[in-house]
This record gives C-alpha cells, structure tokens and sequence, in this order.
C-alpha cells in the first residue's frame, strides 16, 4: 500500500516521484521514478531492458536474488520454478527474477540449475537494487526459519564451495552484501508491495507474495498447502 502524499500538510510539497512504502518495522522501500526511469537490467543475450519497462502494462512480480553461487538464491529460485505458469496467467500477472551477476551466468548455469521458466535478468552493477533502497550488507541468517531453504546452513555452505570450485568460471557471480527483495510493480510506476530482505534467510514466503498479486497460492516443499479436488 503506498501512503497517500497529500496526507497532511506537510506531505503537500513532497515529490510524488519520491514515494516510500511501509512495512511496520522493515525499512522502507524508497521509490524514486525519476531515477528508476533511467536504469536497465540485461537479459542472457546482453541486451539492455529498460526496468520500468518490464511492468509499464502489467502487474508483475520482482523478485531480486542473491549472488548466483548462493545456495540459498538456488533454493528460493527453485520453489519460484515451482510456481505453475498457468497460476501468473490466469491472475493477469507477470514473474521476473533479477540477480546480482553478469549475463553470460543467466543461461550458462543458473536457470538450468534451477528449472526456472520465468523471465531472468541481470543488475550487475547493482543499480536498480540500490535505487530501491534494498540492503547492501552481510548478515546471519537462520536458515531453518526459511520457508523455501531446504538445505542446513553446513551442507547448503559446500554445495555454494563446490558449484563454485566446479563452475569453471574465474568470475563471482554477484555480490555478496546483495541480500535481496521482492516488490510487486505496475502496470505504470505503482508499487504496490515491497519486502527489503534483511539478511539472505528474510526473502518474503512465495505464497505471501502471490497472495498480494492475487495469484493462485501454489504448495511448495516447505509450505504445503491443501488442494481441494
């Protein structure tokens, strides 16, 4: 829910290209038009999309991840493959994942990796996930409170070592301060949802997510859910 900027007076004079959403105690997702209006992410084949572009005529689902070698991106990222395509389409709604790393990592490994079907892109240089305030930090995590982490934090911690001993790939893919964020956006420059990870164990219940887009609520390994026959 975006607050409303005439609110009071002194919400009179503020920019409406400047709007913060409320999460309680979450910090705010900082909503800056102009500047998002002028940033890009990149898809496998290098080319550049520009971000506002992905939502301008659709309800869309944005999920950022961690950096590609995590194994907690890679379990997060295998519970979005998950969600049934039909779901997104019936409910009018687009799902697009965006990481931290270089294009060539998009197909060469990680959406191979994790069966994912939905549209992927990269912010290498970080500047969307900056321009929406999300944190830039390390931080512990309980991992076992995660709904979608399915690994311990020992065992998941060697399989990160051995996907990146065994890549063959000198480059790190993404940041490591990256923790992550979801944001529901559109159709135009409307937000209506945000959730700013705070640590890489914070990324918002998949489910919590679909909920707000309206999205069919889909059982994953974690968070079962019943379906009715």
């Amino acid at each position: 829910m975006i607050g409303d900027p005439f609110g009071d007076n002194s919400a009179m004079h503020k920019d409406v290209n400047h709007l913060s959403i409320s999460r309680g105690e979450r910090i705010d997702a900082e909503i800056d038009w102009t500047k998002l209006k002028t940033l890009h992410v990149y898809d496998e084949m290098e080319n550049k999309i520009m971000f506002t572009d992905i939502f301008k005529h659709q309800k869309t689902i944005i999920i950022f991840t961690r950096h590609f070698l995590d194994f907690v991106s890679k379990e997060y990222v295998e519970d979005i493959a998950i969600i049934p395509l039909e779901y997104t389409q019936n409910a009018g709604v687009r799902l697009v994942v965006i990481g931290p790393a270089q294009p060539k990592h998009i197909k060469q490994a990680f959406k191979k990796l994790t069966g994912l079907s939905y549209s992927l892109y990269v912010d290498p240089e970080r500047e969307v996930y900056k321009a929406l305030g999300c944190q830039d930090k390390i931080a512990t995590a309980a991992v076992e409170n995660s709904k979608h982490i399915k690994s311990g934090f020992v065992t998941g911690m060697l399989s990160s070592v051995w996907r990146a001993m065994t890549s063959g790939d000198k480059e790190f893919q993404g940041d490591i301060q990256q923790q992550g964020g979801a944001f529901i956006f559109g159709p135009g420059d409307v937000c209506h949802f945000s959730h700013i990870d705070q640590n890489a164990a914070d990324h918002c219940p998949l489910n919590d997510i679909l909920t707000r887009a309206n999205v069919m609520n889909v059982s994953f390994p974690k968070d079962p859910r019943i379906e009715i026959v």
